[in-house]
């Protein structure tokens, strides 16, 4: 039974209605600390490790790249278990990687952690959207804004409280490690949701979408919304710090970015839930980042907080939109659920190379300037491209007969 058609009057029916709300929330924010806690500590790591910048590299690279492989792989490996499985397999595998970050002591360890924290992390990633359409059909844009701005808000939490914790207990590994709760915390909330929200087991998705321009054109647009924040959590602090911030400080823009994008993600999708066509608010999203480059472009010294604010306030609205929008684009669940993991999977890929790429721009030129101008004019084009997601092309352009 749908949480949907349950009267909101009583109290027993608006518990079953947010009861599932908390189950997303809580896979949701299992999805960033992996990645983003190893950022602030990673001076400690490589003094006690002796890994190389290039190697240190692969602890956001390889993650990224498993968000990316799993699920472009789902059409053909996802019949192999239920969801329950997948999702908790993938919540184990995130555990155990901060887990074993309690006591390695290698650089080469703590990137297999990475690895295997990643292929959790893409397990959960590419499942997720998918339980959130048969959870919610009524309330699609609500559920993924609550699920969007749970996962940026663990990894902006992670990034702020590393540090104290590794400093509190006197090791990295223990700011890296402590964050195995939010994973056992999450299965306890998965394994105790209640019983209409249990899989319904079907033959599975027997489809895939390599040959559609539509799953083409959206994952290629999920995946340069997601360059920018990339390019912002790899890049930011060390712009900062050649305009005259501390290290401490230029650290903490990446917070005050995540605060923003946890209210592009939930305000803007609440503001734009009455309408079915999302692309008055996808420009919106992507016309404030566009302001915010230009922003660090012409002037960023007097106001740097404001275009971060900006940026950051767009790259979270941007998140939970693009996701919505590709579930629109079918009814059935599974269906929706599998064409949300192409996008995020060809979308990954695509962000996984974003920081690389503005890594040799700012090595060629010794500036960050060529770097904003990349995304800026990354950002120009999604702004061509959102006139195509009208709701009145969806059949035609998802044609499942031809698929």
């Amino acid at each position: 039974m749908s949480t949907d058609h349950i009267s909101s009057t009583a109290p027993s029916s608006i518990l079953t209605l947010l009861s599932p709300m908390l189950v997303i929330a809580g896979l949701a924010i299992t999805l960033r600390p992996t990645i983003t806690s190893t950022g602030p500590l990673l001076t400690e790591i490589r003094l006690s490790t002796a890994i190389g910048l290039q190697a240190a590299s692969l602890l956001v690279v390889l993650p990224m790249l498993c968000m990316g492989i799993f699920p472009l792989l789902l059409p053909w490996i996802g019949r192999r278990f239920s969801e329950s499985a997948w999702i908790t397999g993938g919540l184990f595998a995130i555990a155990f990687a901060g887990l074993w970050r309690l006591w390695l002591d290698t650089g080469g360890t703590l990137i297999a952690s990475a690895l295997v924290g990643g292929t959790g992390i893409a397990i959960v990633q590419a499942m997720a959207p998918g339980v959130v359409k048969r959870w919610y059909p009524a309330r699609v844009l609500l559920a993924m804004g609550v699920y969007s701005a749970a996962l940026m808000t663990g990894g902006g939490v992670a990034a702020i409280l590393s540090p104290v914790v590794a400093q509190h207990y006197g090791s990295w590994q223990s700011g890296l490690g402590i964050w195995l709760v939010v994973p056992v915390f999450a299965l306890v909330l998965w394994w105790r949701r209640p019983s209409e929200q249990m899989e319904n087991r079907d033959d599975g998705v027997k489809i895939n979408f390599f040959g559609n321009r539509r799953a083409w054109l959206l994952a290629s647009y999920f995946g340069l919304a997601n360059a920018g924040y990339a390019c912002m959590i790899a890049w930011l602090p060390s712009y900062a710090q050649t305009l005259g911030w501390s290290a401490q400080s230029s650290g903490e823009l990446i917070g005050i970015m995540t605060i923003f994008q946890v209210i592009g993600a939930l305000v803007i999708p609440m503001l734009s839930a009455h309408r079915l066509d999302r692309r008055p608010w996808l420009f919106f999203a992507v016309g404030i980042q566009i302001a915010g480059f230009i922003g660090l472009i012409t002037m960023p010294t007097a106001l740097l907080i404001l275009w971060i604010a900006l940026i950051g306030c767009g790259l979270g609205a941007c998140f939970s939109l693009t996701l919505t929008v590709a579930l629109d684009h079918l009814s059935k669940p599974k269906l929706a659920g599998a064409l949300a993991a192409f996008v995020q999977g060809i979308g990954f890929i695509i962000t996984a190379i974003a920081p690389y790429v503005a890594g040799v721009l700012r090595e060629s030129t010794g500036s960050f300037q060529a770097v904003w101008w990349m995304l800026l004019i990354s950002l120009i084009g999604m702004l061509f491209v959102t006139i195509k997601f009208a709701p009145a092309s969806y059949h035609q352009a998802i044609n499942l007969s031809k698929l």
